[in-house]
């Protein structure tokens, strides 16, 4: 049996600084992000932020990338479809103006800190490791997808081809964009 020390963790505080982040990355960039601008606009202080989280980076990733009913995976009926709501899902998140402030600057701590991929990433254990992992072991079970296809190379296409189209495309990501990657991924990982 374990005993929780100390006072239970306040959530409202939590949503407070995940509103207050979304709300400013709306207004600003990353890099000019400060966690003093953040507790101020949440109504706390800095050390209940580090209380909470590692630091900024671990903030962000929270806050733009929320485990919500767009993480979970989809069941249309169909492997396109399924990849298509994948797809459409992933848009949806990376192309938040919160997502289009935070990127470049977590991407940029991400590749001088491998150790910070690791650990922002840990959030989605479940979702890529048990959900992703079951949904691809069903369609294998179906004669749907190939024995060699892993979640981790799903989720990288899913997730790779859709930054990327962002960035390279911006606001002409569209539908037929999205029906055309759909199939593309849907034929690459088909038995």
């Amino acid at each position: 049996m374990t005993t929780d020390i100390g006072r239970p963790r306040n959530r409202a505080i939590d949503d407070a600084v995940l509103r207050a982040t979304v709300a400013l990355l709306g207004e600003s960039s990353y890099t000019e992000l400060s966690l003093d601008v953040v507790a101020a606009r949440a109504g706390t202080s800095k050390p209940a932020i580090y209380r909470r989280w590692r630091g900024k980076a671990h903030l962000v990733h929270e806050a733009v990338f929320p485990i919500d009913a767009t993480t979970t995976i989809p069941a249309t009926g169909s492997l396109d479809g399924d990849v298509r709501e994948m797809i459409t899902r992933t848009l949806s998140v990376l192309s938040t103006p919160a997502a289009r402030a935070a990127l470049p600057g977590l991407i940029g701590e991400m590749a001088s800190d491998p150790t910070l991929h690791d650990a922002l990433l840990e959030r989605f254990g479940d979702i890529l490791v048990r959900g992703l992992n079951d949904y691809l072991e069903a369609a294998i079970g179906r004669g749907a997808v190939r024995h060699d296809v892993t979640a981790a190379e799903l989720a990288e296409a899913i997730a790779g081809m859709t930054l990327l189209a962002l960035i390279t495309r911006g606001a002409t990501v569209d539908d037929e964009w999205i029906d055309r990657t759909a199939k593309l991924i849907t034929k690459g990982i088909s038995a």
